[in-house]
């Protein structure tokens, strides 16, 4: 406890698991067991174990510097997806809720049901058909279906907070909608999308590993947990490690930041503070 608030445990658990892939993505740029691409067949399927702690897959690469790269594509990617998703959605949401009611709420609101009409996949399929499979491909497609749900978020959120009456005295004051929204809106809903980011983080990672694993996101040599997955898939009977590996990553991690918002939620929203 510090300051007088709690710190729950979801949240010193949830960051100590996603902290976990956080360190091994800082460090795979500096080092790595074993070169990420290197090839030995004689070395090839071979088991957890020394010298490669986690075996080596049928090229006989070194599955533990595989994963620690693969890491730093996810989080990578995630980060960049949701950091998007935020800069477009939270103007908008803004912009939505200082109009309500009118022509450009119901715009922004009926542009945000037709993007939740087209999952992520389906998205990043459109995208790869005209430019290609890449891991920007699957950022921008990510990142294109996090946008309605921050705008939803903070158009909810603001909405709230315009009846109230420090917003009536600041519009009597002679301020516009759009400096009220950055001076008193903005900073009174942060936390909730502070909470919503880490929620998205964690969906961002299971959504780059979807497309990696069918094909659409990070391409070889760049490794990636998903794509890893779908290499594994013809050897599960022969070197079930090559799929155990990357899945515990990838549930460990998201794990990891779904019990870090709950955390963070717990600490950040006063009515939950005051109900303890």
């Amino acid at each position: 406890m510090r300051g007088g608030v709690r710190v729950p445990p979801a949240l010193i658990l949830g960051a100590g698991l996603a902290g976990m892939a956080a360190v091994a993505a800082l460090v795979s740029f500096f080092w790595t067991p074993y070169p990420v691409a290197g090839m030995n067949i004689a070395a090839r399927l071979l088991p957890p174990g020394m010298p490669h702690l986690l075996g080596t897959d049928h090229f006989g690469r070194d599955v533990l510097s595989m994963l620690m790269v693969g890491a730093r594509t996810s989080i990578a990617v995630a980060i960049v997806a949701v950091g998007m998703g935020m800069a477009l959605g939270v103007p908008l949401g803004l912009l939505a809720a200082a109009r309500r009611g009118g022509l450009v709420d119901e715009v922004v609101m009926r542009g945000n049901d037709l993007i939740f009409a087209f999952p992520a996949l389906v998205i990043a399929i459109l995208i790869t058909a005209v430019f290609g499979p890449s891991a920007l491909n699957a950022i921008i497609a990510i990142g294109i279906f996090n946008t309605p749900v921050f705008a939803r978020v903070t158009r909810g959120a603001a909405l709230s907070l315009w009846t109230l009456d420090y917003i009536r005295a600041a519009q009597v004051a002679g301020k516009g909608a759009l400096r009220i929204s950055v001076e008193h809106i903005l900073p009174n809903i942060a936390n909730l999308l502070i909470v919503q980011a880490t929620i998205q983080f964690s969906l961002g990672i299971l959504a780059e590993a979807g497309l990696s694993y069918i094909g659409l996101g990070a391409q070889p040599p760049t490794p990636s947990w998903g794509r890893m997955l779908a290499e594994a898939q013809t050897m599960i009977t022969l070197a079930p490690h090559l799929a155990l590996v990357p899945g515990l990553a990838i549930v460990v991690t998201v794990l990891g930041l779904n019990l870090m918002g709950d955390g963070l939620r717990d600490i950040l929203d006063p009515r939950l503070r005051r109900a303890r």
